[in-house]
């Protein structure tokens, strides 16, 4: 067992040019090093840390003991650096707990996955087996729309003639309670709206709008929608064969296919075209999608076909087109070239965000035979709140298993709870937290790169003869009811988006260091320094207590019974507490 004492440090030991000389060599061979030496007070221990340490303006604290003023101003700087240094340490990690992306944009032109095209004519349709329940409901819109405005509507524009409207018979999903009203009541002379009630009539709502045609719009909708809602669940409108006049891609004839056909009841017959695009050729219209197409407006539904034309969206192959949120719309008697744009947008998980990886980790099972998307994912989540609240489900959207669509003439107040569920911002919320975003998807931005006339009127006549599409008629300047469409890509690269974060470990330390070499010029060795200071003031004062606790124990001796005096010509104020352990216990001898 060796034990030796260890002074405190003195001017020559702090490096201040004193003429600090070696020890004498008797004193070196009596006080051999042991494994582990402790100093003997804190005031030593302290001196011995700011005058060795490589913390810059440590020394200054130990080294200006005689003038008081300058060890006080050197104090307050050294924790002002310290309390500044450790507050920007709390602001950077609350930065780095917040996990902060940013977006980073690369251009690559390799061969991509070509996307769908789906083209819509407009149109709604009249099936067959409601007809006479669409009959009944143009019949209640005239009168409704005469009682507003004191108008007639022409049966020419596919409105019936008013009969002496006598009572539906049962099971006609027309509600007659519901109506047009103008609201002058509610202190809103110029707006119209109809009134909604639930199923018992006590708790009612107006669906109001400053426009009286987009009020009779909606109001007929809802009816329109109550009325498909009695076609058997396979019941498809006919298809428009006429809407495709022609079909060229890439200088080749595609009017055959291959292409899926689909009906939606707003935008009547649809049509998509899957991977007929081609991402190698160069961005001209002779390698791209050309369309003629047939855009006479019939003559079915006029309260809700408003507008001629078609509508065309583009979205990834295996996905869902969602015509109401995305799509172009191209005028009859023109000539329309959209260029695509994609971008390729990849995006971090936890922590950073929250997205999905196709959808298996997602706990809302998707109403669409398709890929995953968060646009189809709301859908399905609205629809399953509409089907548990509503007891049925909205037409638009696909039914989950065993339930059916909302019908005036079995789900009275139907329209109502859709309401009420719809604009409720704790619906959507519910839904956004249930649907994340995909970690990776294409987006397909559309832009229109230019459009004219056409046919011309030099030769609009040679070209509708040979389209098969002259018919005679009185009007000197008669409506063209074809447009031409040109679908290419605008480049051939595309872009990839990154979620980058702000802040990696490595960044994170590098901010660390920075900081603490700004405030302290050192490294990561003088952190190191402080935790050895901070070891050995917890074992000096573990120490201390010990001695404390022994000396209340038994105040009548210096030193517990049988300790040796000297070890080695060593005072027996140093005493062996572990072995290669030395620490100076304080005697009345030798005072620390």
């Amino acid at each position: 067992m060796e034990v030796a004492v260890q002074g405190t440090c003195s001017p020559k030991e702090a490096g201040l040019g004193l003429g600090a000389g070696p020890p004498p060599l008797e004193e070196e061979e009596q006080h051999s090093e042991g494994l582990v030496e402790l100093h003997a007070s804190f005031q030593e221990l302290f001196t011995f840390f700011c005058t060795n340490t490589t913390m810059h303006g440590a020394i200054r604290l130990v080294c200006s003991r005689r003038n008081r003023l300058k060890t006080t101003c050197w104090v307050l700087l050294f924790l002002g650096a310290l309390g500044t240094l450790y507050w920007q340490f709390g602001v950077l990690f609350q930065q780095y707990w917040r996990y902060p992306v940013i977006m980073t944009m690369a251009l690559r032109s390799q061969p991509r996955r070509s996307p769908s095209v789906t083209l819509c004519d407009m149109n709604p349709q009249r099936p067959a087996p409601v007809h006479h329940h669409l009959q009944a409901l143009d019949e209640f819109a005239q009168e409704n729309i005469r009682s507003l405005y004191t108008a007639s509507v022409s049966v020419s524009q596919g409105v019936a003639a008013p009969s002496c409207l006598p009572g539906l018979e049962p099971g006609v999903p027309v509600d007659r309670r519901i109506r047009l009203l103008r609201l002058s009541h509610l202190g809103a002379p110029n707006r119209v709206g109809f009134r909604l009630c639930n199923s018992t009539g006590g708790d009612c709502f107006y669906r109001a709008s400053a426009s009286g045609w987009t009020a009779a719009r909606e109001w007929y909708r809802l009816h329109y929608l109550s009325v498909l809602a009695q076609l058997p669940p396979t019941q498809q409108d006919p298809q428009n064969s006429r809407f495709i006049v022609s079909c060229h891609y890439d200088g080749q004839d595609c009017q055959a296919g291959p292409f899926q056909v689909s009906h939606h009841p707003i935008y009547g017959t649809c049509y998509t075209f899957s991977g007929i695009l081609s991402t190698q050729q160069p961005p001209a219209v002779a390698h791209g999608l050309s369309l003629v197409l047939r855009t006479e407006q019939q003559k079915h539904l006029p309260l809700l076909a408003t507008k001629a034309g078609a509508k065309v969206t583009v979205h990834q192959q295996d996905h869902s087109p969602f015509l109401e949120h995305h799509g172009f719309s191209v005028r009859p008697g023109t000539e329309t070239s959209i260029s695509i744009r994609e971008d390729e947008v990849h995006r971090l998980g936890s922590p950073y965000g929250s997205c999905t990886q196709g959808g298996q980790d997602v706990d809302m099972p998707l109403l669409y035979n398709a890929s995953y998307t968060m646009q189809a994912c709301l859908v399905s989540c609205f629809q399953q709140l509409m089907v548990n609240r509503c007891s049925c489900g909205y037409y638009f959207y696909p039914l989950p298993a065993g339930a059916e669509y909302c019908s005036y003439s079995q789900h009275q107040g139907w329209d109502h709870c859709f309401f009420h569920l719809y604009r409720t911002p704790e619906t959507h919320h519910h839904c956004a937290q249930h649907c994340p975003r995909p970690c990776r998807e294409s987006i397909y931005k559309l832009s229109a790169a230019g459009t004219s006339r056409w046919p011309s009127s030099k030769s609009s006549n040679w070209i509708q003869a040979v389209l098969g599409e002259q018919h005679p008629s009185q009007d000197p300047k008669p409506r063209i009811g074809l447009a031409k469409v040109n679908i290419i890509y605008q480049e051939l690269n595309y872009r990839i988006v990154d979620e980058t974060p702000v802040y990696t470990i490595p960044q994170l330390l590098s901010a660390m260091g920075n900081l603490w070499g700004l405030w302290f010029g050192s490294s990561v060795l003088s952190v190191v320094e402080l935790l050895e200071l901070l070891l050995d003031a917890m074992a000096l004062g573990l120490l201390l207590g010990c001695r404390r606790l022994h000396q209340l124990q038994d105040p009548s001796q210096g030193q517990p019974q049988g300790w040796p005096n000297h070890v080695r010509g060593v005072p027996a104020s140093t005493l062996t507490i572990l072995p290669g352990l030395r620490w100076p216990l304080q005697t009345p001898d030798n005072p620390t």
